[in-house]
């Protein structure tokens, strides 16, 4: 049996629905034996704009002068509009004339009490308009730092949740890691160290690189200055893969990428890309130089008659090297 709705006017604002459950043979609301509930259900509210108390509204004068004691009478324009922020509150909008602040507007507020007429300012501010000269943007200044930037006695720490590190405990493979030892290879650690000598004690890695952050590295030095598309790299007679001053690196990026260990070399000391290349290669003169030059042919039995000032070839007399 469905429920019994009855919908009756309480007030103005409010109205009551009766709701009515149970069996109702009759089929007529409000018998004996319904179990009924009131609800209060309030229409929607309607929101309407606010009018500018009209005391506040006319005190632009007043607001004028407080925008000119703060800034200089000299940097407040035109009045541009009145906004109301409550009752008997508005605000009044003046022209900022502040050089470097293009669209800018004194924001002026003022309010008098319940049943006073007498106007006063709460505050003055200076405040962007719809097409005002704003700065740019704040980026977070990690956000903001390129490389190069951290200086002596500057620090960078990763943050936590940085993306290109892993704890070392989650590495494994590749990354050439190992788990930590068990309590019980501590506990006889600590067994023996009181007969043997102890070692120095080593520094620990808490993280590794990640899966990304070897990825976005092995990118930035492929791409970058020491990587096979530079200028340097197609001008050498072969790549750094042959040469014997390249020391690999270790783990997956030594695949790709090595040390530069050539004092002479312009990349000594740094990482370059296994096709990268330069002329102080190892077997530079191996095979790999320039084309040798042919010795010059030099014929000693013909020559050439050549005119020469004074004398003509033509009236020259030859004699004949057959003296036979």
């Amino acid at each position: 049996m469905l429920p019994v709705f009855r919908v009756s006017r309480v007030a103005t604002t409010q109205r009551s629905i009766r709701v009515a459950t149970g069996h109702n043979p009759a089929g007529v609301p409000g018998t004996p034996g319904d179990r009924e509930q009131w609800l209060i259900v309030s229409p929607a509210t309607r929101t309407r704009a606010r009018v500018p108390d009209e005391l506040c509204a006319q005190a632009v004068e007043l607001a004028r002068a407080a925008a000119a004691e703060l800034a200089g009478s000299d940097q407040v324009g035109e009045h541009l509009a009145v906004e109301a922020d409550g009752d008997r509150v508005v605000t009044h909008l003046f022209e900022s004339l502040l050089p470097g602040y293009a669209g800018w507007r004194w924001a002026v507020t003022v309010a008098r009490a319940s049943r006073s007429k007498q106007v006063t300012v709460s505050e003055v501010v200076l405040l962007p308009g719809p097409d005002a000269l704003l700065a740019p943007e704040w980026v977070p200044w990690r956000d903001r730092l390129r490389p190069g930037d951290l200086g002596v006695g500057d620090l960078l720490p990763a943050s936590p949740d940085d993306e290109r590190l892993v704890p070392v405990v989650a590495g494994e493979g590749d990354d050439g890691l190992v788990w930590p030892e068990g309590a019980g290879a501590e506990t006889a650690a600590a067994e023996t160290a009181a007969t043997e000598t102890p070692a120095e004690p080593e520094v620990a890695q808490a993280r590794v690189l990640s899966a990304i952050g070897r990825d976005s590295t092995a990118e930035r030095w492929y791409e970058g200055d020491h990587g096979p598309r530079t200028a340097l790299a197609r001008a050498a007679p072969a790549p750094c893969a042959s040469c014997g001053f390249l020391v690999r690196l270790g783990g997956p990026l030594g695949g790709l990428f090595g040390v530069c260990a050539n004092a002479y070399a312009p990349e000594d000391g740094r990482v370059v890309s296994v096709d990268h290349g330069c002329g102080a290669h190892s077997e530079a003169d191996r095979g790999h130089g320039a084309e040798p030059v042919m010795p010059p042919i030099i014929d000693e039995l013909g020559y050439d008659l050549v005119d020469q000032p004074g004398i003509s070839v033509d009236e020259t007399v030859f004699e004949s090297l057959d003296h036979g």
